[in-house]
């Protein structure tokens, strides 16, 4: 049996911490792992998304992030989503079955098939494969930026009907009348986690149930309070508390992800380096610097009423 998956509130997709030398430093990952759910307040962990650099990842190595992260989760009773992304289905189901018999894998995270672009209809005939045949709770990616291929508010709405589709990565670039139609009526136990991290203030304001955030491996505590203040209506130091993290996550975008979060993360002393792999590039000093100071925890006065 897969553990039940809550996809409300924050989740963290980690980094994937490199020595110097790019090898992989797992005692690193499982303190980032460990920080997030004991003190930062996070609901859950997500492993091998783009911020983890999975791309770069040997079959070794990813192995090893899941065993990391899965064994951080299980300590602390969170659910644990897995990042599945690829363009041939019935690779892609191989993998969701082989993280299903594991037992201790909440939810996969899927994009549409990236590049291939196979329309509309192919995108869906893609996601239900995956949900008939892979044996995992589905959380749809939805990225078109990255992926090349929109999903209509009516295809995330029919994904949301199966039920092994359990929630959807909000990534769209945008805060539009789609979004409202989502989020004014989502399938039943369907989640719907904001996935842009600048605007993730203003899509919990119109009913998203979380975030799987990037930005929270910095200042992970002040994203979960954010979550927390919408959902009990506390709307002015949500919007003040919103707009300091919009800040923040602009500075930890202004280079491809997730190269400045890692150079602050190793300003910090929480990372062994800020290395990433090819055919990232390591962040400017001054992008890690504007980062770094708007990186420090908020003032007590920040939410106050």
């Amino acid at each position: 049996m897969h553990p039940e998956a809550d996809l409300s509130g924050l989740f963290v997709p980690l980094v994937t911490p490199f020595t110097d030398d790019l090898r992989l430093a797992p005692d690193a990952l499982a303190r980032l792992a460990d920080e997030a759910l004991s003190t930062g307040g996070a609901r859950g962990l997500v492993a091998l998304g783009t911020t983890a650099e999975a791309a770069t990842l040997t079959a070794e190595e990813k192995q090893t992030v899941v065993r990391v992260c899965a064994a951080a989760c299980r300590a602390h009773g969170a659910p644990l989503i897995v990042g599945v992304g690829t363009n041939d289905t019935a690779s892609a189901v191989t993998s969701l079955r082989e993280l299903a018999a594991r037992g201790d894998v909440a939810a996969a995270l899927v994009p549409a098939p990236p590049y291939t672009r196979p329309g509309l209809a192919g995108t869906l005939a893609h996601f239900t494969a995956l949900a008939e045949h892979g044996g995992l709770p589905l959380v749809v990616y939805d990225i078109p930026y990255r992926t090349g291929q929109p999903l209509s508010t009516g295809a995330l709405t029919a994904l949301g009907e199966l039920p092994e589709v359990v929630g959807v990565k909000y990534a769209t670039g945008a805060i539009d009348a789609a979004a409202v139609e989502l989020l004014g009526a989502p399938p039943a136990g369907f989640a719907v986690l904001g996935g842009d991290d600048a605007v993730i203030s203003p899509l919990l304001a119109a009913g998203a149930h979380g975030g799987i955030l990037a930005s929270a491996n910095v200042r992970t505590s002040d994203y979960a309070e954010l979550i927390a203040l919408w959902r009990s209506g506390a709307a002015g130091p949500a919007r003040r508390l919103g707009a300091e993290l919009a800040r923040l996550s602009a500075a930890l975008f202004a280079e491809p992800n997730p190269t400045v979060i890692k150079g602050v993360l190793h300003a910090q002393g929480r990372i062994p380096s800020p290395a990433v792999r090819l055919p990232l590039l390591a962040a400017a000093p001054e992008s890690v610097r504007r980062a770094v100071a708007l990186s420090a925890e908020r003032s007590p006065s920040m939410t106050a009423v």
